[in-house]
């Protein structure tokens, strides 16, 4: 990993800004800023306003194939906890995924790149807004990311905490779940508490469905099924003494095929409609689909394994993980385009915190590697004749 020191020390002051000035999806304009100064002072082709915030960054050298490397850029409507030199200004902001790593890791390979250009084809650097639950990756293809930007094939890395530092995590297959979250809304008629016979009561029929959808993964899905259904909300009532005529239930739907995403989706519908009715009570459902399988093409798959093997040795390299229940939108990606999704590890002598939690900080130490990463992953796929 011989990268200049200069570099390196921006990588470090970058990811620090980022983290001091955290931004929501969609509301990334510092960031943007930010990213398409750098690119375009290392003569890079620099194009923004996809998806809003999205800042695409073209560096061509010679024929050859064309690829995409993908950095998400959006923080967590969180309130930091710990207590860096670089703790987030803006109260209740803050990048508890670590995507102030994995855009200053992008920002540098793409700067050593335009410096070295041991390469033959074109990169495209894909620094897209909103990952988080606000699916980003599927407005950028829907503008027209792909057909805009043709590809032969995208890449995105993650840093993982429970692994451990200097290792890489890769499938030929799934790497995250789909997401769905689901509103049932269940009608009943409203009645005194002390005379519920007068009423039909959506309160027990929402306990008894909620006891429900738990057994389609454990008696209505085989074993080897992988799905979980989560109820994390419920909603109704004003009154103590009243039962409320309305109770609305919220939550989750995650799978890791999209067979079992179906079935699953047509079990809940099943229970949604008939386990009221005896109770007198109705149910609707609406859904609201988020994102699909995070699934790995195999032959991309290989390139991630060949090159972290080279760069890490082959130790380093976790093959055939399980995949996580998580959900992640660069599966939009992977759908319109060949691509891979990797984990690459956060853990250090002292357990990195979890993502999403308000004491975690993205570890510095996987800035190197991650950029070497990138730059060895761009002169393997695109390597010169």
């Amino acid at each position: 990993m011989n990268l200049p020191a200069a570099l390196l020390d921006n990588a470090l002051r970058w990811r620090h800004q980022l983290h001091q000035h955290p931004e929501l999806g969609y509301q990334e304009q510092h960031t943007s800023t930010l990213v398409a100064q750098v690119l375009e002072e290392a003569g890079l082709q620099v194009f923004r306003g996809l998806a809003g915030t999205g800042v695409i960054a073209t560096l061509e050298n010679g024929p050859g194939p064309t690829i995409g490397l993908r950095a998400d850029m959006d923080a967590l409507p969180i309130t930091e906890k710990g207590t860096p030199a670089w703790q987030s200004a803006q109260q209740g902001v803050m990048h508890a995924c670590g995507h102030d790593g994995h855009t200053a890791m992008l920002l540098a390979a793409a700067c050593q790149l335009a410096a070295t250009r041991r390469f033959s084809g074109t990169v495209h650097f894909l620094f897209q807004p909103a990952e988080e639950n606000l699916g980003g990756a599927r407005k950028m293809v829907e503008e027209g990311l792909f057909t805009r930007f043709p590809m032969d094939a995208v890449y995105a890395m993650h840093n993982w905490p429970g692994l451990p530092l200097g290792q890489i995590a890769i499938n030929p297959g799934a790497m995250m779940a789909s997401l769905d979250s689901f509103e049932i809304t269940l009608n009943g008629k409203s009645c005194h508490a002390a005379m519920p016979e007068s009423g039909a009561d959506p309160m027990v029929v929402a306990a008894e469905l909620i006891l429900a959808l738990q057994t389609i993964p454990s008696r209505r899905l085989s074993p080897l099924a992988s799905a979980v259904v989560s109820v994390t909300q419920i909603h109704g009532g004003e009154a103590i003494n009243v039962i409320p005529e309305h109770v609305v239930l919220r939550g989750t739907v995650r799978c890791l095929q999209p067979e079992v995403r179906d079935r699953v989706r047509g079990l809940i519908e099943e229970f949604v409609t008939t386990l009221p009715r005896p109770f007198g009570v109705s149910g609707d459902i609406a859904w609201y689909p988020g994102y699909p399988v995070t699934a790995n093409h195999a032959a991309q798959a290989e390139q991630v394994r060949d090159v972290a093997s080279a760069l890490l040795g082959e130790r380093q390299v976790r093959w055939q993980v399980n995949p996580s229940m998580a959900s992640e939108d660069f599966a939009c990606m992977l759908e319109a385009c060949p691509g891979a999704y990797f984990w690459i590890g956060a853990d250090g002598e002292t357990p990195s915190a979890p993502l999403h939690n308000a004491h975690y900080d993205f570890n510095d130490a996987l800035l190197p590697m991650g950029i070497a990463f990138w730059q060895q992953l761009v002169e393997h796929v695109l390597a010169k004749a």
